[in-house]
């Protein structure tokens, strides 16, 4: 066996067996540090007050690294652009979300949850209320800029108004006289409760910890074909071997048996 295999034919597939191996086995270790890297925890300084400029940008996607973090911004609400958002609950306690339209001092339209209250009668009043507020005054808002939700269908047996999610694709619809200005596709929920209403829960970001299993069940696929490569040359010349000594075997009786006369 020894002596087949170090003829120069088995030597070449061997050597050709052992770089598709490494390779494989690059592949699976390229795999392992994906799920590795996935599992780390990133620190995300989400409690230190950004300025909403620098940690998005209106008419665009919302980055996962943006999704969370505290942010500042400048500009004046839109009175009279003020939404009930309906099931929200406030430590356990289901209630009601008081969300108005901010614009930027930059002309950028966001939502902004302004407060909790724990019945429909105190949110109206807090909305009647604000829609009175002076137009145009300036404000310096903080909060925690969140992604915006997906709209939901309403209830068919219920109010067909009726809002649930804060989704800014749905709210600019009810926003008056917004046309075609830049907006953001996320929202931010105030650090400072309206008067009227409840300081709205918002904890910090969870982390996610897990590892991708998909990434080490592929990283342990690539180790078992390198593994295979290399038992895949073994085979073939155990086979080669097998059929040389068939062969010989085959000359041998051949070359023993006795010749017949006429």
């Amino acid at each position: 066996m020894i002596r087949m295999m170090l003829r120069p034919r088995w030597v070449a597939a061997l050597l050709l067996a052992l770089g598709i191996a490494a390779a494989f086995a690059l592949l699976g270790h390229w795999q392992l540090e994906r799920a590795i890297e996935s599992g780390v925890v990133v620190e995300r300084a989400t409690e230190q007050v950004k300025p909403l400029a620098e940690v998005a940008q209106p008419d665009g996607g919302v980055t996962q690294i943006a999704t969370g973090q505290m942010v500042a911004t400048t500009g004046a609400w839109v009175a009279g652009d003020e939404a009930l958002i309906t099931t929200r609950f406030n430590g356990g306690v289901e209630g009601f979300w008081v969300v108005s339209h901010f614009r930027t001092d930059t002309a950028a339209s966001i939502a902004v949850a302004r407060g909790w209250a724990p019945d429909r009668a105190t949110a109206e009043a807090v909305i009647a209320e604000l829609q009175t507020e002076p137009k145009n005054t300036p404000v310096t808002l903080t909060g925690r800029f969140l992604t915006g939700e997906a709209p939901e269908l309403p209830d068919p047996e219920g109010d067909s108004m009726e809002l649930t999610k804060v989704a800014p694709s749905a709210l600019i619809n009810l926003w008056a006289d917004f046309t075609d200005e830049s907006v953001y596709s996320a929202y931010i929920v105030s650090a400072d409760a309206t008067a009227g209403l409840d300081l709205i829960d918002s904890p910090v970001p969870q982390v996610d910890q897990s590892l991708n299993w998909l990434n080490i069940f592929y990283a342990i696929e690539w180790v078992v074909f390198a593994g295979f490569a290399v038992f895949f040359w073994y085979r073939l010349v155990r086979d080669a071997l097998e059929r040389e000594q068939e062969e010989a075997a085959l000359e041998d009786v051949a070359a023993g048996a006795p010749s017949t006369g006429a």
